[in-house]
């Protein structure tokens, strides 16, 4: 029985010992297999996701400075690292906002929103808006006082001297 591998699509018979196998035997495809695998058990399994953290932290533990190391010997490889993250930050923040739908109506909002840039395309169903606004202040004058006669000087304002 030949089955269709789920990563690369080439049919693949399975191993006698595991009939169940979705996988073929290249390596890629067993990679991708393993990393879904342990997202999927992080994901679910509380202990698990544990074990992984501890062991990350001892290993940082015994290894003081290693990566502070590796960045200066390799500064192209910390360059790539920070643009990729700054990219997947940009994914997250946009995926956040792609479909909110927890603010305001903008709809009914007087103001008109406009998306301007690269990412505009990306937020196709997006009603919250960010924005920065610049609120710029006219001349300060105060309006001239009314002269008032003291039984007509209402409390609080100062009657005009003459």
């Amino acid at each position: 029985m030949d089955l269709r591998c789920r990563f690369c699509q080439r049919q693949f018979e399975p191993s006698r010992f595991h009939p169940e196998q979705t996988t073929c035997s290249l390596s890629g495809c067993q990679r991708q297999r393993r990393t879904q695998n342990h997202r999927q058990k992080l994901a679910r399994d509380a202990e698990y996701r544990q074990t992984c953290r501890d062991s990350a932290r001892k290993w940082r533990a015994r290894h003081p400075g290693y990566w502070k190391r590796y960045r200066a010997a390799k500064p192209e490889s910390a360059e790539r690292n920070r643009t990729q993250q700054r990219r997947r930050d940009l994914r997250q923040r946009l995926a956040d906002l792609a479909n909110n739908h927890a603010a305001l109506d903008l709809r009914s909002s007087v103001a008109g929103v406009w998306w301007l840039g690269p990412a505009a395309a990306d937020l196709a169903n997006n009603n919250l808006a960010t924005a920065q606004v610049f609120i710029l202040p006219g001349p300060i004058r105060k309006p001239p006082l009314p002269e008032a006669s003291c039984k007509q000087h209402p409390s609080g304002v100062p009657a005009a001297v003459g």
